[in-house]
């Protein structure tokens, strides 16, 4: 055990040595001028105001990096004491070709015509806020973490990006016959920064989306070896200059009044019959915000309200690991990338939000909590404490978490810790620490270390050992062009378990990683680019050494310029099962030893058109049997006003060796419609259905935003079963049925 230690340590010491060779490419700097005149906020930047003001040429990113872009911009940034104010005449030769088709809050804006800006506002070329609008006048607003790397992708897009991260700001646009027009306000206390000597230094990133050419412009110049995410990442800002800036410190006041009403069917305690249950619900609760000062935020919270008005999506889970659900509550949203502090993967994380105020799928009271985030001199800091009510069997609970890290040795190296912590009133106890850095070497080479270790009052834990710890090592390469590479080591010990984290697959040891090799073709091409990649996986249990998965999977990829995406792959897996898991009611894959190989397909097309479609197909063996499925999912944009998309999956998985139970056939359905009437007032439907759970579940939810901050809500839910005949008690008509009216009004003073 001791020799495990140190080799881990000095190979350690031996990689961090080079360190201090990391580089940071210089971005130009501009000095954001003062408005001295005020400025008619109507979506048309046509004072004379404005040119006066910096201006920002384009270059394009894609599909000819580094060419003119095809139509014309101008763009002009500015300030006044409340504002950063950013005017855009977006020229179009051809106006008809504008694709607007979304008055979508947070619509994701890659393919269609957009404008916006990323504002890295500490300048730590890591984190970012984004601020985005089309034709129509919507607003996208996001956050960017770990500068747009790593994490890969999940059920909630990538892991870096936190789409659920709304703000206080406003735009309007405009249009006519020489193309549309933008004008953004964004008050400054909104935008977390320090200042010093009166100057606020942050990067910048400015977008522009063409899409009738499938054309991205930015400002600066943004190379597309950085990946599909290149034109988010913090890194690769330009910098600007603000003097003066001296943000409001408003204190926000957000009471809500919730109404609602509930039918429940559950089986009676003799499993005969089912009974009936009415749950009227009535409920206030109270958020206040205040900003302490231009980079420091306190946020107060009173019988919290987390009532589902979005649905998570249905998955379909054929391994024998956990599902991981994206978190869409509110208050868990602001500079939630702070608190990560990732296991590897997608979702494993030492906090994982969703631990607090859920329990068995359930809703649990929180009676109040308390945030503090920003930055301590050279730190970034965050402190989070909440208390829950007591459910059924959990007792009441307190949760904290503590989290600081600061920049380290070069522009894009960071180092720091986390301390998280779970007290029951029942005398339990967990805490988790940790302690991480991410190191840029040399290049584009970083290289990342984790160490954390767990606590658990119901396990005799033995610190001094490494049972109860986590360490990852990761060293990549970040491009897309010529040879890249990661390679990742994780020892995830038998009795790790963070009260208030994700964690998929533990109690193994193993690496990971993918070697690829990438080409950007230039003009002449059809292409944009394409790779060739190899990635594989090696996972080792402790509790007998013996294998738990492994995987190689060959690839190629390839991207053209008219948006159409392809990928295809091949599997050869490896999985020792030691226990065994049901993929259905009837379908058991039983312990043993399984080799299998199969064959992946990926597509999609530019979401820049009416219709567009992406999904994947699978064919090959599956543990002891064969699988043969395909997802798609084809997208309606049939006006600016009416969206429609379904997403249908199906597997079939044949076991020809078993005498019964011997076959399994799910068919997954999830539709979506979203009539959006204005940026304001829009009204969605979301119907989902999996054929293995005979679970139907319907979600409607009607909403009105006159401002940030001011939402009312109406949202119907329906949960029921299909096959009622075919059930012994037969089924109810439905299992559950809610209505729910809500409303918040944010009060500023």
């Amino acid at each position: 055990m001791k020799e495990r230690i140190l080799t881990i340590r000095h190979g350690l010491l031996f990689l961090l040595a080079f360190c201090c060779s990391g580089i940071n490419t210089a971005q130009e700097t501009v000095k954001i001028k003062r408005i001295n005149n005020p400025v008619e906020f109507n979506g048309i930047p046509d004072e004379d105001t404005w040119k006066q003001l910096s201006s920002f040429t384009l270059t394009m990113h894609r599909p000819d990096f580094g060419s003119r872009p095809s139509q014309e911009s101008d763009i002009r940034i500015g300030y006044d004491d409340q504002f950063l104010w950013i005017g855009a005449s977006l020229f179009m030769n051809d106006p008809s070709k504008i694709f607007a088709v979304s008055k979508k809050r947070d619509q994701e804006l890659f393919d269609y015509d957009a404008f916006g800006v990323l504002l890295d506002t500490y300048n730590d070329n890591e984190n970012g806020l984004a601020f985005l609008t089309t034709p129509t006048g919507l607003r996208t607003d996001y956050t960017i973490s770990n500068d747009a790397s790593g994490g890969g992708f999940g059920p909630g897009g990538p892991s870096f990006m936190n789409s659920s991260w709304n703000t206080f700001w406003d735009v309007k646009t405009s249009r006519d016959q020489k193309g549309w027009y933008v004008e953004m306000r964004i008050p400054f206390s909104s935008l977390k920064f320090k200042t010093e000597n009166d100057i606020a230094t942050m990067g910048l990133i400015i977008i522009r989306n063409i899409s009738s050419n499938n054309e991205t412009a930015t400002w600066p110049a943004i190379d597309p070896r950085y990946g599909f995410m290149a034109t988010n990442k913090p890194s690769l800002a330009g910098t600007i200059e603000i003097e003066g800036a001296r943000p409001t410190k408003p204190v926000y006041v957000s009471p809500y009044l919730l109404a609602g009403f509930s039918r429940d069917w559950s089986l009676n305690e003799e499993g005969t019959a089912y009974v009936k249950d009415d749950n009227p619900k009535y409920d206030a609760g109270i958020d206040i915000k205040y900003n302490i000062n231009s980079n420091l935020t306190l946020d107060l919270t009173g019988n919290t309200d987390f009532a589902q008005v979005e649905a998570d999506d249905q998955q379909i889970n054929l391994t024998r690991y956990s599902l991981f659900f994206p978190e869409k509550r509110k208050f868990f949203q602001e500079r939630s990338s702070l608190f990560d502090f990732r296991l590897g993967g997608f979702s494993d994380n030492l906090f994982y939000s969703r631990r607090i105020g859920i329990a068995y799928g359930n809703p649990i009271r929180i009676y109040g909590g308390a945030r503090l985030t920003g930055r301590l001199g050279k730190w970034d800091f965050g402190l989070l404490d909440m208390q829950t009510a007591e459910y059924e069997d959990s007792p009441s609970e307190n949760f904290g978490v503590l989290r600081m890290r600061r920049q380290v040795i070069n522009p894009n190296s960071f180092a720091g810790g986390i301390f998280t912590s779970r007290i029951g009133m029942d005398g339990s106890q967990n805490f988790a620490y940790g302690f991480d850095g991410i190191f840029r070497l040399f290049g584009d080479d970083y290289f990342s270390v984790k160490w954390a270790q767990s606590y658990d009052s119901k396990t005799d834990n033995n610190m001094a050992s490494l049972d109860p710890s986590f360490i990852l090592l990761d060293w990549e390469r970040r491009s897309e062009k010529g040879f890249a590479y990661r390679l990742n080591y994780t020892y995830s010990g038998l009795e790790f378990n963070p009260g208030i984290g994700f964690v998929r697959m533990g109690g193994i040891q193993g690496f990971n990683g993918q070697l690829m090799y990438g080409w950007i073709p230039g003009e002449k091409s059809k292409l944009f680019n394409y790779n060739v990649n190899v990635r594989g996986s090696r996972y080792l249990r402790l509790s007998d050494g013996k294998l738990e998965s492994m995987r190689i999977s060959p690839g190629f990829e390839v991207n053209t310029k008219n948006g159409i995406r392809g990928e295809i792959s091949m599997d050869i897996q490896e999985e020792g099962v030691l226990y065994g898991f049901n993929l259905s009611e009837n379908i058991m894959i039983h312990p043993g030893n399984y080799s299998f190989t199969g064959a992946d397909i990926r597509f999609g097309t530019s979401e820049a058109r009416r219709v567009s479609l992406r999904g994947d197909a699978n064919i090959g063996q599956f543990y002891d049997g064969r699988r043969i499925g395909f997802r798609a999912e084809p997208n309606l944009n049939l006006s600016a006003s009416l969206n429609l998309s379904l997403s249908y999956e199906f597997n079939a998985i044949r076991f020809p060796e078993r005498a019964t139970n011997n076959s399994l056939d799910i068919h997954s359905v999830n539709l979506k419609a979203l009539y959006m009437l204005s940026t304001k007032l829009s009204a969605s439907l979301l119907v989902q259905y999996v054929n293995t759970e005979d679970d139907l579940i319907t979600n409607f939810r009607l909403r009105y935003n006159p401002r940030e901050g001011n939402d009312f809500y109406i949202v119907y839910n329906d949960y029921r079963g299909i096959n009622r005949l075919n059930s012994i008690p037969e089924l109810p008509g439905f299992f559950n049925k809610t209505i729910m009216v809500k409303y918040i009004h944010t009060f500023i003073f």
